[in-house]
Protein backbone atom coordinates (compact mmCIF):
# COMPACT_ATOMS: atom_id res chain seq x y z
CA UNK A 1 0.00 0.00 0.00
CA UNK A 2 1.67 3.27 -1.07
CA UNK A 3 0.72 6.79 0.03
CA UNK A 4 -3.05 6.96 0.46
CA UNK A 5 -4.70 8.51 -2.59
CA UNK A 6 -6.98 10.80 -0.62
CA UNK A 7 -4.05 12.16 1.38
CA UNK A 8 -2.11 12.74 -1.85
CA UNK A 9 -5.08 14.76 -3.11
CA UNK A 10 -4.71 17.34 -0.34
CA UNK A 11 -0.91 17.46 -0.38
CA UNK A 12 -1.15 21.13 -1.36
CA UNK A 13 -3.28 21.87 1.70
CA UNK A 14 -0.75 20.25 4.03
CA UNK A 15 2.02 22.22 2.36
CA UNK A 16 0.07 25.45 2.91
CA UNK A 17 -0.51 24.65 6.59
CA UNK A 18 3.15 23.76 7.05
CA UNK A 19 4.43 26.92 5.40
CA UNK A 20 2.00 29.09 7.35
CA UNK A 21 3.31 27.63 10.60
CA UNK A 22 6.89 28.02 9.37
CA UNK A 23 6.34 31.71 8.68
CA UNK A 24 5.00 32.27 12.22
CA UNK A 25 7.32 30.33 14.57
CA UNK A 26 6.60 30.38 18.29
CA UNK A 27 8.74 29.21 21.20
CA UNK A 28 7.73 26.65 23.80
CA UNK A 29 4.55 27.43 25.75
CA UNK A 30 4.05 30.46 23.49
CA UNK A 31 2.47 28.59 20.55
CA UNK A 32 -0.78 30.58 20.70
CA UNK A 33 -1.19 31.17 16.97
CA UNK A 34 -0.13 27.62 16.11
CA UNK A 35 -2.50 26.22 18.71
CA UNK A 36 -5.36 28.27 17.23
CA UNK A 37 -4.56 27.01 13.73
CA UNK A 38 -4.47 23.39 14.90
CA UNK A 39 -7.71 23.68 16.86
CA UNK A 40 -9.48 25.39 13.96
CA UNK A 41 -8.43 22.74 11.45
CA UNK A 42 -9.43 19.89 13.76
CA UNK A 43 -12.85 21.42 14.39
CA UNK A 44 -13.28 21.94 10.63
CA UNK A 45 -12.58 18.23 10.10
CA UNK A 46 -15.18 17.23 12.71
CA UNK A 47 -12.68 16.20 15.38
CA UNK A 48 -13.51 16.84 19.04
CA UNK A 49 -11.09 19.54 20.28
CA UNK A 50 -9.60 19.89 23.77
CA UNK A 51 -7.59 23.02 24.53
CA UNK A 52 -5.33 24.30 27.29
CA UNK A 53 -3.45 21.22 28.46
CA UNK A 54 0.10 22.38 29.22
CA UNK A 55 -1.04 25.88 28.29
CA UNK A 56 -0.94 25.81 24.51
CA UNK A 57 -1.35 22.07 23.98
CA UNK A 58 -4.22 20.69 21.91
CA UNK A 59 -5.69 17.19 21.85
CA UNK A 60 -8.13 16.13 19.14
CA UNK A 61 -10.30 13.08 19.80
CA UNK A 62 -11.85 11.05 17.00
CA UNK A 63 -13.99 7.94 17.34
CA UNK A 64 -14.25 5.47 14.53
CA UNK A 65 -17.07 3.22 13.46
CA UNK A 66 -18.19 0.51 15.85
CA UNK A 67 -18.17 0.24 19.62
CA UNK A 68 -14.48 -0.51 20.16
CA UNK A 69 -13.04 0.63 23.49
CA UNK A 70 -9.38 0.66 22.48
CA UNK A 71 -7.59 4.00 22.10
CA UNK A 72 -4.17 5.10 20.85
CA UNK A 73 -2.35 8.43 20.85
CA UNK A 74 -0.41 10.08 18.03
CA UNK A 75 1.85 12.97 18.99
CA UNK A 76 3.34 15.92 17.08
CA UNK A 77 5.37 18.81 18.51
CA UNK A 78 4.58 22.44 17.63
CA UNK A 79 7.34 24.74 18.94
CA UNK A 80 10.19 26.50 17.16
CA UNK A 81 13.76 27.36 18.15
CA UNK A 82 15.21 30.67 19.45
CA UNK A 83 17.44 31.30 16.43
CA UNK A 84 17.40 33.55 13.36
CA UNK A 85 16.47 32.19 9.95
CA UNK A 86 18.84 32.65 6.99
CA UNK A 87 16.34 31.65 4.29
CA UNK A 88 14.76 34.26 2.01
CA UNK A 89 11.82 32.36 0.53
CA UNK A 90 8.35 33.87 0.88
CA UNK A 91 7.36 31.81 3.91
CA UNK A 92 10.55 32.48 5.92
CA UNK A 93 10.12 33.42 9.57
CA UNK A 94 8.29 36.67 10.21
CA UNK A 95 9.24 36.56 13.89
CA UNK A 96 12.84 37.78 14.34
CA UNK A 97 15.05 35.44 16.34
CA UNK A 98 12.63 32.52 16.03
CA UNK A 99 12.69 29.73 13.46
CA UNK A 100 11.27 26.31 12.69
CA UNK A 101 14.68 24.72 12.24
CA UNK A 102 13.75 21.24 13.45
CA UNK A 103 10.69 20.44 11.35
CA UNK A 104 7.98 20.70 13.99
CA UNK A 105 5.96 22.66 11.42
CA UNK A 106 6.03 19.56 9.21
CA UNK A 107 5.23 17.23 12.10
CA UNK A 108 2.14 19.30 12.92
CA UNK A 109 1.01 19.43 9.28
CA UNK A 110 1.37 15.66 8.83
CA UNK A 111 -0.69 14.87 11.93
CA UNK A 112 -3.34 17.34 10.78
CA UNK A 113 -3.39 15.58 7.42
CA UNK A 114 -3.92 12.22 9.11
CA UNK A 115 -6.71 13.69 11.24
CA UNK A 116 -8.45 15.03 8.14
CA UNK A 117 -8.29 11.69 6.34
CA UNK A 118 -9.39 9.63 9.34
CA UNK A 119 -12.28 12.02 10.07
CA UNK A 120 -13.47 11.60 6.47
CA UNK A 121 -13.16 7.82 6.33
CA UNK A 122 -13.47 6.60 9.94
CA UNK A 123 -12.29 3.24 8.73
CA UNK A 124 -11.30 2.10 12.21
CA UNK A 125 -12.96 0.87 15.38
CA UNK A 126 -11.94 2.63 18.58
CA UNK A 127 -10.57 6.06 19.44
CA UNK A 128 -7.55 8.02 18.31
CA UNK A 129 -6.20 11.00 20.23
CA UNK A 130 -4.17 13.50 18.17
CA UNK A 131 -1.72 15.04 20.66
CA UNK A 132 -0.28 18.40 19.59
CA UNK A 133 2.40 19.09 22.16
CA UNK A 134 4.02 22.42 23.05
CA UNK A 135 7.58 23.06 24.16
CA UNK A 136 9.61 20.06 23.02
CA UNK A 137 12.78 22.11 22.55
CA UNK A 138 14.21 21.95 26.05
CA UNK A 139 11.17 23.11 28.01
CA UNK A 140 9.57 19.77 28.73
CA UNK A 141 6.11 20.22 27.26
CA UNK A 142 5.59 16.46 27.13
CA UNK A 143 6.28 16.11 30.85
CA UNK A 144 3.93 18.98 31.65
CA UNK A 145 1.13 17.45 29.57
CA UNK A 146 1.51 14.25 31.59
CA UNK A 147 1.55 16.17 34.88
CA UNK A 148 -1.67 17.90 33.85
CA UNK A 149 -3.42 14.59 33.29
CA UNK A 150 -2.87 13.78 29.61
CA UNK A 151 -3.28 10.03 30.01
CA UNK A 152 -5.97 10.27 32.68
CA UNK A 153 -8.13 12.41 30.40
CA UNK A 154 -7.18 10.59 27.20
CA UNK A 155 -6.51 6.99 28.17
CA UNK A 156 -4.28 5.80 25.34
CA UNK A 157 -3.16 2.20 25.60
CA UNK A 158 -0.28 2.99 23.23
CA UNK A 159 1.36 6.22 22.05
CA UNK A 160 3.39 6.96 18.92
CA UNK A 161 5.63 9.81 17.77
CA UNK A 162 7.58 10.78 14.64
CA UNK A 163 10.52 13.00 13.71
CA UNK A 164 11.96 13.87 10.31
CA UNK A 165 15.50 12.57 9.93
CA UNK A 166 17.90 14.21 7.44
CA UNK A 167 20.41 11.34 7.43
CA UNK A 168 17.84 9.00 5.86
CA UNK A 169 16.65 9.00 2.23
CA UNK A 170 13.40 10.86 1.69
CA UNK A 171 10.28 8.76 2.28
CA UNK A 172 12.08 6.00 4.15
CA UNK A 173 11.11 5.15 7.74
CA UNK A 174 13.46 3.98 10.50
CA UNK A 175 12.22 1.96 13.47
CA UNK A 176 14.17 1.03 16.60
CA UNK A 177 13.10 -1.91 18.80
CA UNK A 178 14.66 -0.22 21.84
CA UNK A 179 16.54 3.05 22.53
CA UNK A 180 16.03 5.80 19.94
CA UNK A 181 17.25 8.98 21.64
CA UNK A 182 19.39 9.58 24.71
CA UNK A 183 18.69 11.06 28.10
CA UNK A 184 20.23 14.53 28.37
CA UNK A 185 21.46 15.93 31.69
CA UNK A 186 23.45 19.09 32.40
CA UNK A 187 26.09 19.93 34.96
CA UNK A 188 28.21 22.74 36.35
CA UNK A 189 31.45 22.18 38.27
CA UNK A 190 32.45 25.00 40.62
CA UNK A 191 36.21 25.09 41.37
CA UNK A 192 37.38 27.30 44.25
CA UNK A 193 41.10 28.02 44.50
CA UNK A 194 43.20 30.93 45.71
CA UNK A 195 44.13 33.55 43.18
CA UNK A 196 47.18 35.71 42.86
CA UNK A 197 49.81 37.13 40.54
CA UNK A 198 50.44 35.06 37.42
CA UNK A 199 54.20 35.55 37.94
CA UNK A 200 53.99 33.87 41.37
CA UNK A 201 51.84 30.77 40.88
CA UNK A 202 53.50 28.99 43.82
CA UNK A 203 51.59 31.35 46.11
CA UNK A 204 48.25 30.42 44.62
CA UNK A 205 45.94 27.44 44.23
CA UNK A 206 45.26 27.72 40.53
CA UNK A 207 41.59 26.82 39.75
CA UNK A 208 42.31 26.86 36.01
CA UNK A 209 44.87 24.08 36.42
CA UNK A 210 42.47 22.13 38.63
CA UNK A 211 39.64 22.58 36.12
CA UNK A 212 41.90 21.36 33.32
CA UNK A 213 42.66 18.15 35.19
CA UNK A 214 38.96 17.64 35.85
CA UNK A 215 38.25 18.01 32.11
CA UNK A 216 40.75 15.25 31.34
CA UNK A 217 39.79 12.94 34.19
CA UNK A 218 36.07 13.23 33.48
CA UNK A 219 36.49 11.35 30.21
CA UNK A 220 37.32 8.19 32.21
CA UNK A 221 33.69 8.10 33.35
CA UNK A 222 32.83 6.93 29.84
CA UNK A 223 36.05 5.27 28.66
CA UNK A 224 36.78 3.30 31.85
CA UNK A 225 33.62 3.29 33.99
CA UNK A 226 30.90 2.58 31.42
CA UNK A 227 30.24 -0.78 29.79
CA UNK A 228 31.51 -0.47 26.19
CA UNK A 229 28.20 -1.97 25.03
CA UNK A 230 26.30 0.86 26.73
CA UNK A 231 26.88 4.15 24.91
CA UNK A 232 27.35 7.34 26.90
CA UNK A 233 28.78 10.77 26.16
CA UNK A 234 30.16 13.35 28.60
CA UNK A 235 31.01 16.68 27.00
CA UNK A 236 32.43 19.72 28.77
CA UNK A 237 31.36 22.51 26.48
CA UNK A 238 31.99 25.76 28.34
CA UNK A 239 34.75 26.92 30.71
CA UNK A 240 34.73 30.17 32.67
CA UNK A 241 37.71 31.58 34.56
CA UNK A 242 39.63 34.82 35.00
CA UNK A 243 39.39 38.36 33.71
CA UNK A 244 42.87 39.34 32.49
CA UNK A 245 46.30 38.02 31.45
CA UNK A 246 48.36 38.40 34.60
CA UNK A 247 45.97 37.34 37.34
CA UNK A 248 45.32 33.78 38.45
CA UNK A 249 41.65 33.83 39.44
CA UNK A 250 40.02 32.52 42.60
CA UNK A 251 37.36 30.53 40.80
CA UNK A 252 36.63 28.52 37.64
CA UNK A 253 33.48 26.91 36.33
CA UNK A 254 32.91 24.05 33.92
CA UNK A 255 29.62 23.39 32.17
CA UNK A 256 28.54 20.46 30.06
CA UNK A 257 26.16 17.64 29.30
CA UNK A 258 25.89 13.90 29.89
CA UNK A 259 24.01 11.68 27.43
CA UNK A 260 23.00 8.13 28.32
CA UNK A 261 20.59 5.45 27.09
CA UNK A 262 20.15 3.20 30.12
CA UNK A 263 18.76 4.14 33.51
CA UNK A 264 21.70 2.31 35.13
CA UNK A 265 24.28 4.56 33.47
CA UNK A 266 22.19 7.65 34.13
CA UNK A 267 22.01 6.85 37.85
CA UNK A 268 25.66 5.85 38.20
CA UNK A 269 27.50 8.67 36.46
CA UNK A 270 26.53 11.60 38.75
CA UNK A 271 27.87 9.91 41.90
CA UNK A 272 31.08 8.87 40.15
CA UNK A 273 31.48 12.34 38.69
CA UNK A 274 31.05 13.96 42.10
CA UNK A 275 33.74 11.73 43.64
CA UNK A 276 36.10 12.50 40.77
CA UNK A 277 35.56 16.26 40.97
CA UNK A 278 36.07 16.33 44.73
CA UNK A 279 39.18 14.15 44.76
CA UNK A 280 40.94 15.90 41.87
CA UNK A 281 40.40 19.28 43.53
CA UNK A 282 41.61 18.02 46.90
CA UNK A 283 44.79 16.69 45.30
CA UNK A 284 45.67 20.27 44.32
CA UNK A 285 44.54 21.88 47.57
CA UNK A 286 41.40 23.30 46.00
CA UNK A 287 37.70 22.66 46.53
CA UNK A 288 35.20 21.66 43.87
CA UNK A 289 31.49 20.95 43.90
CA UNK A 290 29.22 19.44 41.28
CA UNK A 291 25.76 20.75 40.42
CA UNK A 292 23.89 18.13 38.36
CA UNK A 293 20.56 18.80 36.65
CA UNK A 294 18.37 16.09 35.17
CA UNK A 295 16.92 16.75 31.72
CA UNK A 296 14.88 14.61 29.35
CA UNK A 297 14.87 10.84 29.90
CA UNK A 298 15.94 8.49 27.16
CA UNK A 299 13.39 7.68 24.47
CA UNK A 300 12.99 3.91 24.42
CA UNK A 301 10.53 2.07 22.19
CA UNK A 302 8.78 -1.07 23.36
CA UNK A 303 9.58 -4.06 21.15
CA UNK A 304 6.06 -5.18 20.23
CA UNK A 305 4.94 -1.67 19.26
CA UNK A 306 8.15 -1.16 17.25
CA UNK A 307 7.46 -4.32 15.28
CA UNK A 308 3.92 -3.20 14.50
CA UNK A 309 5.16 0.24 13.45
CA UNK A 310 7.68 -1.39 11.10
CA UNK A 311 4.93 -3.53 9.58
CA UNK A 312 2.83 -0.42 8.96
CA UNK A 313 5.81 1.44 7.54
CA UNK A 314 6.35 -1.36 5.03
CA UNK A 315 2.75 -0.99 3.87
CA UNK A 316 3.30 2.71 3.17
CA UNK A 317 6.86 2.97 1.82
CA UNK A 318 7.70 -0.64 0.91
CA UNK A 319 9.81 -3.11 2.84
CA UNK A 320 13.00 -1.99 1.10
CA UNK A 321 12.59 1.53 2.50
CA UNK A 322 12.11 0.46 6.11
CA UNK A 323 15.33 0.82 8.12
CA UNK A 324 15.21 -1.57 11.07
CA UNK A 325 17.23 -0.83 14.22
CA UNK A 326 19.70 1.82 13.01
CA UNK A 327 22.14 3.34 15.47
CA UNK A 328 20.25 5.51 17.98
CA UNK A 329 20.94 9.22 18.36
CA UNK A 330 22.62 10.92 21.32
CA UNK A 331 20.22 13.84 20.86
CA UNK A 332 17.32 14.05 23.31
CA UNK A 333 13.55 14.18 22.86
CA UNK A 334 10.84 14.70 25.46
CA UNK A 335 8.61 12.05 23.88
CA UNK A 336 10.61 9.86 26.23
CA UNK A 337 8.33 11.03 29.06
CA UNK A 338 5.30 9.63 27.23
CA UNK A 339 7.01 6.31 26.55
CA UNK A 340 7.64 6.05 30.30
CA UNK A 341 3.88 6.14 30.78
CA UNK A 342 2.63 4.03 27.89
CA UNK A 343 4.08 1.45 25.49
CA UNK A 344 4.71 2.82 22.03
CA UNK A 345 7.15 3.72 19.31
CA UNK A 346 8.96 6.81 18.00
CA UNK A 347 9.92 6.54 14.32
CA UNK A 348 12.19 8.56 12.06
CA UNK A 349 10.86 9.70 8.68
CA UNK A 350 13.57 10.12 6.06
CA UNK A 351 14.00 13.72 5.01
CA UNK A 352 16.62 13.40 2.27
CA UNK A 353 20.05 14.56 3.40
CA UNK A 354 21.21 15.21 -0.16
CA UNK A 355 19.50 18.61 0.12
CA UNK A 356 22.53 19.91 2.08
CA UNK A 357 22.20 22.66 4.71
CA UNK A 358 18.48 23.00 3.97
CA UNK A 359 18.08 19.56 5.51
CA UNK A 360 20.28 19.80 8.62
CA UNK A 361 18.38 20.11 11.88
CA UNK A 362 18.92 23.26 13.96
CA UNK A 363 20.55 24.97 10.97
CA UNK A 364 19.56 28.54 9.95
CA UNK A 365 19.07 27.32 6.35
CA UNK A 366 16.85 24.39 7.31
CA UNK A 367 13.50 23.88 5.59
CA UNK A 368 11.16 20.92 5.95
CA UNK A 369 10.91 18.76 2.82
CA UNK A 370 7.26 19.13 1.75
CA UNK A 371 7.57 16.10 -0.53
CA UNK A 372 7.43 13.79 2.51
CA UNK A 373 4.22 15.24 3.98
CA UNK A 374 1.91 12.64 2.35
CA UNK A 375 4.17 9.81 3.52
CA UNK A 376 4.07 10.91 7.15
CA UNK A 377 0.31 11.49 7.10
CA UNK A 378 -0.27 8.12 5.37
CA UNK A 379 1.86 6.35 7.98
CA UNK A 380 -0.27 7.83 10.78
CA UNK A 381 -3.54 6.97 9.06
CA UNK A 382 -2.45 3.43 8.18
CA UNK A 383 -1.18 2.89 11.72
CA UNK A 384 -4.61 3.76 13.12
CA UNK A 385 -6.44 1.54 10.63
CA UNK A 386 -4.04 -1.33 11.37
CA UNK A 387 -4.04 -1.09 15.16
CA UNK A 388 -7.77 -0.36 15.43
CA UNK A 389 -9.29 -2.50 12.66
CA UNK A 390 -12.99 -2.57 11.98
CA UNK A 391 -14.79 -5.84 12.58
CA UNK A 392 -15.62 -7.85 9.50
Amino acid sequence: MPVLNRIAEFHADMTAWRRDIHAHPELGFEEHRTSELVAARLAEFGVEVHRGIAGTGVVGTLRGQGQGKRAIGLRADMDALPMPEANSFEYASQNPGKMHACGHDGHTAMLLGAARYLAETRNFDGTVHFIFQPAEEGRGGGERMIQEGLFERFDCEQVYGMHNWPELPANSIAVHPGPVMAAADQFTVFVDGQGGHAAMPHRTVDPVLVASHIVTAAQSLVSRSTDPADSAVLSITWIEAGTTYNVIPDHARLHGTVRTFTDEARERIPAQFERLVTSVAEAFGAKATLQYRRGYPSTVNTAAEAERAAEVAAKVVGQDRVVWDPAPSMAAEDFGYMLRQRPGCYVWLGHGGERGPACRLHNPNYDFNDDILPTGASFWATLVETLLPRSA
